[in-house]
């Protein structure tokens, strides 16, 4: 495509357009891919990239059937030879400002709060468990598998929403609302209510297609008379109970968590009381350097077993028929695979593949779809990497756009960097390494 020349900032479009053609996909305007994303449905070209040593970049098209494609693009990692670390951020980041330096490659991560509306976001957006430093930043609300780095190595495990903590010193144990409570409770037992307690509304939108967002009036814990809230906050000097709400209705976005204590609850959950997470499952937290909660299994979304992820992602991405780009992650033994089933929402026959065609590629790959787990998808899903000299690249999810804000505001491709992430993988050199 020939692009005429034009002063700087005269055209926004241009230099996007060029960078798409380079790569193969050719549009008339960035204005018309938020209507029209037909352009990236093709077959990307068969390649093999080594980005350093134990680490393996690979592109490859796939037929569907029916005349549907997908692009999947394969990170392997030899973890004797590289090493693997979950990151997140309640900021948030763009992939590519990930790799630098021994950072050879970062994957998008975790599922995590996306709404539309800027002014009402959760203190925490990871949805459920989200380690830091071997600091557990957020809890989970129900069992589900985690990637945990643990004793130095990244670590696959299901864990119970159960644990231990201590609030101004003294101990406690806990249980994720979405499980059921013990019974017996032990004298001083916790329930731990968060982000992952939310439900995602859609409303149309003229320009966008739709609007996510939560009714902040109902985006609260339940009301009981015979329970007090503490919700849990970061602070300079670590979590703190930054809030008390007798009788529940406690905002479930105004702290990193929620914890509720019945009748007679201790004395000491005061507002500023130092709360410290000492267990999750039967793991000391002082052997998680950090760790995240993954997406249900591939045989567990084939299946529709996905209950626990459904609401706090507004519509699931796991229903039957739906095709979405999917990031998937399977570890076996030193071997870590991550890979990107690329599509774009807006491009008919490249729209991503349904829960029962990723089992399928998943065992004609030689994994058992039991043993491969989600990471975010849709158009989250992304992989940079850096191969050579020059900015660090990046594959799966070209097709995105940023939102205008305003009536006026044109659409704007951000295709290399995404969307604003808030946890990833980063893939990186072992001291050895050149």
């Amino acid at each position: 495509m020939n692009v005429p020349f034009a002063p700087p900032g005269a055209h926004p479009d241009l230099d996007p357009l060029a960078e798409l053609s380079a790569r193969g996909i050719h549009a008339s305007s960035v204005q018309a891919l938020a209507r029209d994303q037909s352009p990236f449905s093709r077959p990307t070209p068969a390649w093999t990239r080594h980005l350093a040593p134990g680490v393996v970049l690979t592109a490859r098209p796939i037929e569907l059937g029916d005349g549907c494609l997908t692009n999947a693009y394969t990170l392997t990692v030899d973890l004797d030879r590289a090493g693997c670390r979950t990151v997140s951020s309640p900021g948030g980041f763009h992939l590519r400002s990930l790799v630098t330096g021994p950072v050879v490659a970062a994957v998008s991560g975790a599922f995590a709060y996306i709404s539309d509306d800027p002014a009402y976001q959760p203190v925490e957006p990871c949805l459920d468990l989200a380690v830091r430093d071997y600091h557990a930043a957020s809890l989970p609300t129900v069992t589900k598998p985690s990637l945990l780095v643990h004793q130095g190595r990244p670590v696959v495990r299901t864990l119970a929403a159960t644990g231990s903590l201590t609030v101004a010193g003294h101990p406690h144990t806990w249980t994720g609302s979405k499980e059921p409570p013990p019974r017996p409770a032990p004298s001083g037992h916790l329930t731990v209510f968060g982000a992952a307690n939310c439900r995602i509304r859609y409303r149309d939108d003229p320009r966008t297609g739709f609007r996510r967002d939560v009714d902040a009036a109902a985006n609260t814990t339940p009301r009981d008379l015979a329970v007090l809230d503490c919700a849990v906050s970061p602070t300079p000097t670590g979590a703190r109970i930054t809030a008390l709400h007798p009788g529940g209705g406690a905002d479930l976005f105004a702290g990193a968590y929620v914890l509720r204590a019945h009748r007679p609850w201790p004395a000491h959950l005061v507002q500023g009381a130092p709360v410290h997470v000492t267990a999750i499952d039967t793991l000391s937290t002082a052997n998680i350097v950090s760790a995240l909660s993954l997406g249900p299994s591939v045989a567990d979304a084939a299946a529709g077993h996905t209950a626990a992820w459904d609401e706090s992602l507004g519509t699931s991405p796991f229903r039957p028929d739906a095709r979405y780009a999917r990031t998937l992650l399977a570890l076996d033994g030193r071997h870590l695979a991550l890979t990107v089933l690329d599509g774009a929402p807006l491009a008919p026959a490249f729209q991503g593949v349904t829960v029962q065609e990723t089992a399928e590629l998943c065992e004609r790959a030689g994994h058992d779809p039991a043993s491969v787990f989600h990471l975010d998808g849709g158009q989250t899903s992304k992989i940079a990497y850096r191969y050579g000299p020059g900015p660090a690249d990046a594959v799966g999810n070209l097709h995105y756009l940023c939102w205008p804000r305003h009536e006026h505001e044109p659409f704007r491709w951000q295709g290399l960097d995404g969307r604003r992430l808030h946890s990833a993988l980063q893939i990186t050199l072992n001291e050895e390494s050149p």
